[in-house]
């Protein structure tokens, strides 16, 4: 056979692959969060600060300012889950807060889902955002707006067309981080 005609065998990404048997099945429970999950959220956000451009911020997030976010969006009566490993480890978060603070926006949040980075690839982003949905509807919310970076958040962009997020318009330059310029994809959803 001839050196160009050889290829290697190709085997699939580990999100694609079979579990092996020999390794635990990815189990998880969702709960509502509570103040002393916030370090690990804290820990799950600042990853994808320093490592991506999902997020904006340029600067990780201070456990101070995730008490205040968290006291706010508990006196709203805004959803804040968490999902834990049956050792109790937070594997990831997802919660929504208000679009804009005008009195008129009041039934109209934003998402945010963060994975751990061993969590990702397992659907439990999906299974977050399902819960979110549900969660909003309850809590009497009627609009869900995604803010999603146009580069390399493409899983993101999926994971909410899935779940019939709608793309409503995009916005270039906006943001610069990691001595590039980025623009966003603004993605809405009615829960009616």
């Amino acid at each position: 056979m001839l050196e160009e005609e050889y290829q290697p065998r190709r085997t699939l990404p580990p999100h694609l692959r079979k579990p092996a048997s020999d390794e635990p099945p990815f189990e998880y429970s969702m709960r509502d969060a509570k103040p002393a999950d916030l370090p690990h959220i804290r820990e799950i956000y600042n990853y994808y600060v320093a490592n991506s451009t999902v997020t904006f911020d340029t600067e990780p997030m201070t456990l101070r300012a995730w008490k205040t976010k968290y006291a706010y969006l508990a006196k709203l009566g805004m959803p804040f889950l968490v999902a834990e490993s049956p050792r109790g480890i937070i594997l990831g978060y997802a919660l929504v807060a208000p679009w804009k603070q005008k009195r008129a926006y009041r039934f109209t949040v934003e998402n945010s889902i963060y994975l751990g980075p061993a969590a990702a690839g397992k659907g439990l982003g999906q299974a977050l955002l399902a819960e979110l949905i549900e969660k909003s509807k309850a809590a009497g919310l009627k609009e869900i707006i995604a803010v999603i970076a146009d580069q390399g958040a493409g899983a993101s962009l999926h994971l909410h067309e899935k779940f019939g997020f709608k793309e409503i318009g995009r916005m270039g330059r906006v943001g610069y981080k990691f001595d590039r310029w980025l623009g966003t994809v603004m993605m809405q959803k009615s829960l009616k």
